[in-house]
């Protein structure tokens, strides 16, 4: 069984986060990672990734993230389809940074190692959704996106519950003083210092911010800071590493 931290989205939504434990992977990449491409063994990550389906309940299909705000909506006629052990949704067509899903039996996932992954649902419309929200994403409105694809979708803001994960936190994202002055005055939430007092980013402030302001109902968090936590991948803490998930599935 892949070892998972609990995400509490609602009746009806089966949801959480995975970590290192659990995988086949080996050196850096150690453990259960996720990423198709970040120089791990193809095999290895689908070996992996049919782990997290087993536990989803069926595969997950994530997309090739970008740090931008695309969305795309599950599933639709014409969508591409590539298979979810060995590819990526928009590998060919841009990436997309945030999924959302309008069916039950469908997982869908983010991939992070330091960004925040966000899993957001409204249970009584039956629309989840996933997004990647690291400091590009974040800034250009990746959220708001996501949101608002939900809503088209028949969700209303009020009703999501959103549960923000693992990430690095404002302890350890130390950032020159100009990127945290450039992203406090669009979301001045993330305006922070690390442990050392240098200037930093909290991300995860940021998103609760934006998330309250779009009118979300409820938003949460599970984890702490993936850059002091060893039991996830983290970029800041070495370059070569995996990528861990947030998967969302609505059941009925």
């Amino acid at each position: 069984m892949v070892p998972v931290l609990t995400a509490a989205l609602g009746h009806g939504v089966v949801a959480g986060f995975t970590g290192r434990a659990g995988g086949t992977s080996a050196g850096g990449y150690a453990g259960l990672d996720l990423g198709q491409h970040v120089g791990d063994d193809p095999l290895a990550v689908a070996g992996n990734r049919r782990r997290v389906a087993a536990w989803a309940g069926g595969p997950v299909v994530f997309a090739r993230q970008v740090h931008g705000t695309r969305c795309a909506v599950l599933p639709g006629a014409g969508d591409p389809s590539p298979d979810p052990f060995l590819g990526d949704l928009g590998e060919d067509d841009g990436g997309y940074d945030a999924l959302v899903v309008t069916a039950p039996g469908h997982p869908i996932g983010v991939l992070v190692a330091d960004c925040v992954p966000v899993l957001l649902a409204d249970p009584v419309a039956g629309v989840a959704a996933v997004a990647h929200a690291g400091r590009p994403g974040l800034l250009a409105g990746v959220l708001e996106s996501v949101v608002r694809a939900m809503t088209e979708a028949g969700a209303q803001a009020e009703r999501v519950r959103a549960v923000l994960g693992p990430s690095a936190g404002p302890c350890c994202y130390e950032v020159p003083s100009a990127m945290r002055d450039d992203a406090a005055a669009r979301i001045p939430a993330t305006s922070a210092s690390t442990t050392w007092g240098t200037p930093s980013l909290d991300l995860r402030a940021g998103c609760r911010q934006i998330l309250r302001t779009l009118g979300v109902g409820d938003v949460t968090s599970v984890g702490g800071c993936t850059v002091e936590d060893d039991r996830f991948y983290s970029f800041r803490r070495s370059p070569v590493t995996g990528r861990f998930a947030g998967v969302v599935m609505m059941v009925g």
